[in-house]
């Protein structure tokens, strides 16, 4: 689980990450990097938000890929810049996928996006 700093909550967080962020996109996932420099509060840990819409599938569905997500960014927190902020969007081919799959897309997505 992510510890209660690293997660993003607030709504404006979400919408400039996303408008404002480098976005890297797979065929399972689409990220969005706002990095420190961009960032008001860049003495902050690195934040994460997580988007996974009913397009992924029920309710079970959104939240097993939601799980798999968090634990797979729980492990790459620490090599992002402290202070960015990071936005994942499931696309509905996440359904399904492998965390081996969802973790080769995740590490290809950052790398697209500049966060690595």
């Amino acid at each position: 689980m992510l510890a209660r700093s690293q997660r993003m909550r607030s709504g404006e967080d979400f919408r400039r990450t996303i408008r404002r962020g480098a976005k890297g996109v797979q065929p399972t996932l689409v990220t969005h990097v706002l990095p420190r420099s961009s960032v008001a509060e860049t003495d902050g840990p690195t934040s994460v938000g997580f988007v996974v819409s009913k397009a992924v599938g029920s309710a079970v569905d959104r939240n097993r890929v939601k799980r798999q997500l968090r634990h797979l960014m729980r492990e790459r927190v620490g090599i992002l810049p402290p202070g960015s902020r990071v936005v994942v969007r499931a696309l509905p081919a996440s359904n399904g996928s492998s965390s081996a799959t969802l973790a080769q897309h995740l590490d290809a997505a950052l790398a697209r996006a500049g966060a690595r």
